[in-house]
């Protein structure tokens, strides 16, 4: 007979796969990448008056639903990250307005980093009994008097989901700048004198 996997081990496991993907991408992204727009309705993030980078967003969504810069891909996964991790298991999750992209991709990767290694050192302790428990969501804007599992894993689902995004996004980029190179290429073969 096989010991059960604690359920526990089962959620980091995907939390440990799904950052891998974003490793995976990471090695790409510079601050041209993430700031670059895929379409003219595009969200992403802005420099305030004040000099924080603010995300674009509303309350209800549009529909229908802009493009997405990866600047704005990775502050939502900073702000939802946030607000669970600091309401779960801190003080209370900060106003969404409160929480701002850090301005470069090498400062968004360390934020993001920071994020998941303390997500991960906080589901580890974590028991059944723990998990089944509605206490720490209690409050939670968008998972009031639900079980803890079930934030968790939408938690892995979430950053499955903007991980992949940032990887369509990346690809797009780098399409649209070989596209650009290729258009240069030709413009300056046609238009050179003949001899």
């Amino acid at each position: 007979m096989t010991t059960p996997v604690p359920r526990v081990d089962l959620l980091v496991r995907q939390l440990d796969m799904a950052w891998a993907l974003f490793e995976y991408y990471q090695k790409d992204l510079d601050d041209q990448a993430c700031l670059w727009e895929p379409s003219p309705d595009c969200w992403t993030v802005r420099p305030d008056g004040d000099g924080n980078w603010v995300a674009d967003f509303q309350l209800t969504e549009p529909d229908p639903v802009p493009s997405t810069s990866i600047g704005w891909l990775t502050w939502h996964i900073g702000y939802w990250w946030t607000t669970t991790l600091t309401h779960c298991f801190g003080e209370g999750a900060p106003p969404r307005e409160s929480i701002h992209w850090p301005g470069t991709t090498e400062s968004t990767l360390t934020w993001l980093r920071s994020l998941k290694d303390s997500w991960r050192a906080e589901l580890l302790p974590l028991t059944d009994a723990d998990l089944d428990s509605k206490s720490r969501t209690t409050g939670l804007p968008w998972g009031e008097n639900t079980e803890l599992v079930h934030v968790a894993s939408w938690l892995n689902f979430e950053l499955t989901k903007n991980v992949a995004e940032i990887g369509l996004t990346q690809r797009a980029y780098q399409a649209d700048r070989t596209d650009r190179t290729d258009q240069s290429d030709r413009t300056r073969r046609t238009s050179a004198p003949s001899v």
